[in-house]
């Protein structure tokens, strides 16, 4: 029995029309944010750096979890389909937590209205009160099509299941080996987000370009990248040396975060972080815990290496096809020791 195609079914289609709907709607309303503030501010100096950085981050936010979501149906990876849905959660956190920022960003005279200053006060008719509801809306999105997409997922979980047995078959160690796996690639997905997310607020808000530290932020970035590619290889590919490599430099990363969160708070560096701290401090936990929950996830894969499972990894799973031609059954029928036929396959890893 083969799967359904590609964005075949309607769980399929109906899930990334949401994340798209709720993705444009979002950045409409971040960008209209953007411009309503452009005209009276100028994002260079420190006090609204924090405006382009949350128009930034959710753009690139929305474009990762589209991919995603278009990655993980072609995969038939119900794990990255779950871990889109906690993703989705964060966004609601972040969304909601830029609403006090953008505040504390345009509002530094609360008790007054636009009578007596259109920015800095808080009361009627003030450029706070022309975005307030702007900003709003957005957690308000988010968390609708929240629940919209766990109805849709709970569908394609099901439509889904046949993915696993095509490829590692009925036995159930092997479908641990194989779970554990998409487990780990999917961490190191969302793990390259939550690193690049955690750079960009440093790199535009925060750091000078003079600075030592950010030299070191530069530096990071195409390590920390490499490592992540190197990881996926390694454990795709089982080659243990490459593996053994990513997992020393994954703890070297992990030295890397808890660096920059003892940087957000110690007494002569806190101030550069004021405006941006709540989101870069919940950005570097998240980003260090994911980090360490790969560490550990690779470890576990590590120790499936040369058990069996490398073919299962490049193996493939047959699509369901309107009629079939007469021929050679055994050509078009999945063993159920594992494996799949020599049909037109979709790639599972």
């Amino acid at each position: 029995m083969a799967v359904e195609p590609f964005l075949g079914t309607k769980a399929q289609r109906a899930f990334i029309a949401t994340i798209t709907f709720q993705a444009i709607v979002v950045l409409v309303m971040v960008a209209v944010t953007f411009r309503f503030v452009g005209q009276e501010v100028k994002f260079d100096t420190p006090r609204y750096k924090t405006l382009p950085c949350y128009l930034a981050l959710f753009a690139f936010a929305e474009l990762f979890e589209l991919l995603m979501a278009f990655d993980g149906l072609r995969l038939r990876n119900i794990i990255q389909l779950l871990g889109i849905l906690v993703f989705h959660t964060a966004l609601i956190v972040f969304a909601a937590l830029q609403v006090e920022q953008t505040r504390m960003a345009v509002v530094w005279l609360p008790d007054c209205d636009a009578s007596e200053k259109f920015l800095g006060c808080g009361g009627k008719g003030t450029l706070w009160r022309k975005v307030q509801p702007l900003v709003i809306v957005a957690p308000c999105v988010i968390a609708l099509s929240l629940c919209i997409m766990m109805f849709w997922v709970k569908e394609l979980y099901g439509e889904f299941g046949w993915a696993i047995f095509h490829v590692v078959g009925a036995n159930p160690q092997m479908k641990s080996m194989y779970q554990w796996y998409q487990i780990m690639i999917c961490l190191l997905k969302f793990d390259f987000f939550f690193f690049v997310g955690v750079t960009m607020q440093l790199l535009i808000v925060v750091l000078s370009s003079n600075s030592a530290e950010f030299a070191v932020t530069i530096a990071a970035i195409p390590i920390v990248l490499a490592l992540l590619a190197f990881c996926g290889v390694a454990v795709k590919r089982e080659i243990k040396w490459l593996m053994s490599v990513s997992l020393v430099l994954m703890l070297a990363a992990l030295s890397y975060f808890l660096y920059k969160l003892v940087r957000f708070y110690e007494p002569s560096s806190r101030a550069q972080y004021l405006t941006t701290r709540a989101t870069l401090t919940i950005f570097t936990i998240v980003a260090f815990l994911l980090l360490f929950a790969t560490f550990g996830v690779g470890l576990r894969c590590f120790a499936d290496f040369d058990r069996g499972l490398l073919a299962s990894k490049t193996s493939s799973v047959p699509t369901r096809r309107k009629y079939l031609p007469s021929g050679d059954m055994a050509e078009r029928t999945p063993s159920l020791s594992g494996g799949a036929g020599l049909e037109r396959r979709i790639s599972i890893e």
